[in-house]
């Protein structure tokens, strides 16, 4: 198909919006699909306003530097809410910036002003595409009519983010790759190309005729002609574009490699990844290499796309107005943040550079009393029958929605004697506002509500498909937005309104217990907003009467989420009589499997122990409750020596055995010599590159050896010739087998000792 040729000439088009980005003088550019198939091209003017909040004296000291700006194309003091906080709008000073590139520089040259530290900065940070998105009321891949001359557009929107029925656009989609002529174990960036793979619906086509000036070149002519809207790279920020940018700068063909569609070639710059820190986990992530006029989507890259496919990226670019090549590679808190950056900006609000509200003071009492987080019911450790388990349906984003919980709207000033309080702290809740927090929460939870509606009424697989996908996407929104609430650097996250929430739900969880005890019920583990229920003979009506009950008292939905033939609580590996929270497995009345916080859902567990693990509970699975379950234990045990046996006769794939770490840090800043380290050094040795958050894979060859490379090898380096350590993989074995049975009485000891019959003498052969 060939390419239409966008330019600057177009006036007028009715489609989607596939692409925008700030472009040069103080102008936008949109791609736009339109609805006869032409990719069009058009420009608008954009130049960003910011904002200065102060005394008005400050603002006039500071208005004599604006003059001597380039930056500034104009100034003008204006009324706005200045703070999320504040319940009267004051006097700011809105500066007009030329472009959107110069607006860091302008804020740069802004904090060296002697006295800037009496000066509050707003709306500074947020992407010039995202800002252009949000004053124009648009979002990605919106339906639209777009008309006016050039630098001066004028929208007629035809679609809304609440939409669940949105049609889209036949997006072109194409996959490339590329093999290097390795000259060492890895490919390396100076290695020359030796063919490059497209794939284009459903066409696969191999470039590896020629030198490599012709195979970029044929790749750039292939690109043009199937004229793809998507590009989808495994590895295309970390390695492969600029791998091919690098060749082709060496071939000097730097300005002939365009695989956007404007022509600008792609860079041959070594811009390094960042580390960062979120959760308790060291996380990595490749700088974006990004497409102009298409839309780059590095599938190693991006969480959203990994977890929802290309439908879910689409639904949370739509909801939280972000471009799609952003929203791919952004966390999921980034993106609910654009969402409330959106809301502030249509209220008027201005928006911190830097937070500056702080938690309430409290006593020591009153701490203790606040911070106590989730309500947990310990498991009752061992086998149960009977059971149905009940769940709040995205119960704190609800619970924030329905109690008006935001950082504005708890301990507000305005109303200290409201009627809404929070149970156990009494603090006062707004009664005048609806806060940012619930206004976008009832957005995301209306529209997950509709696409699990369509999704159980849909006849088609492939709808059914795409709404669970997403309404997944926007459930991982909901997982994060009670998380960011509390967080330190959240714009409009505060703590107070963070344990308000959880006072709430401890209250909710502690109603539905109560109720479940006046239905008969037993209640055998809860956890925050879960609850795990136990009465014999109970039907399904009796189920659903208790929902309906608990509901009606908590004000929160809620439902059975499932009925298990049995299920098993484990207790803690290093205290066998103390239950663990969230270690379980279990049987559905329908015959799925669920386990949790167990080996088979561990990200680091080798592939062969998480498959031993899963056939030993699939061996206990066939039993229809708990007597049966206890004559199938001794079935699961044989499981247990088949894989025992293969690993003692050497029978089992390396890359089944392979460990996968992630770094918390540099390798050669580990004081001990942990065997992910020590793997990522093996790696480092032959001119990879490894960060701190990366994660490494490793087959554990002698971990007695004292000598720190005899330990491990990287799995990228194992040969043919590499033995792995027998006792240190039976050891995990047990482990993992011993962690299922523990209630039963086996122990690893147990297990190695009276079911295997191993001792040293035969693990040594």
């Amino acid at each position: 198909m060939k390419r239409s040729e966008g330019n600057s000439t177009n006036r007028e088009a009715r489609g989607w919006l596939l692409d925008v980005y700030p472009s040069d003088n103080g102008e936008v550019t949109l791609w736009i699909i339109s609805e006869n198939g032409e990719r069009l091209k058009f420009l608008d003017k954009f130049r960003p306003r910011i904002y200065v909040s102060g005394s008005r004296d400050d603002l006039e000291d500071l208005t004599d530097y604006l003059y001597t700006s380039e930056s500034v194309t104009g100034w003008r003091f204006v009324t706005k809410q200045a703070d999320i906080m504040d319940s009267e709008k004051s006097m700011v000073l809105e500066i007009q910036i030329s472009d959107c590139k110069r607006t860091a520089y302008f804020a740069r040259n802004l904090l060296r002003l002697e006295g800037h530290q009496k000066l509050r900065l707003h709306n500074l940070d947020v992407p010039g595409d995202q800002l252009y998105l949000y004053e124009n009321d648009l979002f990605p891949l919106a339906f639209l009519e777009v008309e006016g001359e050039d630098r001066s557009l004028r929208f007629n929107l035809m679609d809304t983010v609440a939409s669940t029925d949105y049609h889209m656009p036949p997006l072109r989609v194409m996959w490339i790759d590329a093999e290097a002529e390795r000259s060492g174990r890895f490919p390396s960036i100076n290695d020359p190309i030796g063919r490059i793979l497209v794939s284009f619906d459903g066409r696969g086509r191999v470039i590896e005729d020629g030198d490599e000036g012709h195979k970029l070149s044929d790749l750039v002519k292939a690109v043009k002609q199937e004229d793809p809207d998507i590009i989808l790279t495994h590895g295309g920020d970390s390695f492969l574009f600029p791998y091919l940018a690098r060749r082709a700068m060496i071939n000097g063909l730097v300005c002939d490699l365009v695989l956007g569609r404007e022509e600008t070639p792609l860079e041959a710059s070594k811009r390094r990844g960042v580390t960062f820190f979120s959760y308790g986990r060291v996380h990595y992530k490749a700088p974006m290499r990004r497409l102009y006029g298409r839309v780059h989507l590095d599938v190693d890259n991006s969480f959203i796309y990994t977890a929802c496919g290309l439908e879910g990226l689409i639904e949370v670019s739509r909801t939280c107005r972000m471009p799609l090549q952003r929203a791919s590679r952004a966390s999921i808190g980034t993106i609910m943040s654009s969402l409330q950056l959106y809301q502030v900006i249509k209220d008027g609000v201005l928006i911190p550079w830097k937070k500056r509200s702080a938690e309430s003071f409290k006593s020591a009492w009153e701490l203790l009393v606040a911070d106590r987080g989730g309500f947990v019911f310990e498991p009752k450790v061992g086998l149960h029958d009977w059971v149905a388990e009940i769940d709040f349906s995205s119960m704190y984003p609800t619970l924030m929605a329905t109690h008006n919980i935001s950082a504005e709207t708890v301990l507000c000033k305005c109303c200290p004697d409201s009627r809404n309080r929070v149970p156990e702290l009494d603090y006062n809740i707004c009664e005048k506002r609806i806060g940012i927090v619930p206004r976008v929460l009832n957005l995301i939870l209306e529209k997950r509500r509709q696409y699990k509606m369509m999704r159980d009424e849909a006849e088609s697989p492939e709808l059914r498909q795409i709404y669970d996908r997403r309404q997944n996407a926007l459930k991982w929104i909901l997982v994060t937005c009670f998380g960011y609430l509390g967080y330190k650097n959240a714009r409009f996250g505060r703590v107070d309104a963070h344990i308000a929430v959880c006072a709430i739900a401890r209250n909710v969880l502690l109603k539905a217990m109560r109720v479940a005890e006046d239905h008969g019920f037993e209640v055998v583990h809860g956890i925050v907003d879960s609850l795990w229920v136990r009465k014999e003979g109970a039907s399904q009506r009796e189920l659903a009467d208790l929902c309906k009950e608990i509901s009606r008292e908590t004000n929160a939905p809620i439902s059975v989420s499932g009925r298990y033939k049995w299920i098993v609580f484990l207790p803690s590996r290093t205290h066998p009589g103390v239950p663990v929270l969230n270690r379980y497995y279990g049987v559905l009345e329908e015959g799925g499997i669920k386990v949790r916080g167990i080996e088979a859902r561990r990200r680091d567990t080798p592939q062969f122990i998480r498959n031993a693990q899963m056939d030993m509970i699939k061996t206990l699975s066939k039993a229809s409750d708990a007597s049966e379950f206890r004559e199938k234990i001794s079935e699961s045990l044989e499981v247990l020596r088949r894989y025992a046996n293969k690993l003692v006769n050497h029978d089992v794939p390396l890359d089944q055995l392979i460990i996968t770490n992630q770094l918390s840090k540099r390798a050669d800043r580990y004081s001990n010599k942990v065997l992910q380290a020590i793997a990522a050094q093996q790696l480092m040795k032959e001119g990879i590159e490894v960060s701190a958050g990366q994660t490494v894979r490793y087959i554990i060859t002698d971990a007695d050896d004292r000598r720190p490379d005899r330990k491990v090898k990287a799995a990228e380096l194992t040969t043919e010739d590499t033995r792995y350590d027998i006792k240190k993989y039976l050891d995990l074995l047990l482990a993992a087998a011993s962690n299922i049975l523990s209630p039963f009485g086996y122990s690893d000891r147990k297990l190695r000792d009276e079911v295997l019959h191993l001792n040293e003498q035969q693990l040594l052969k």
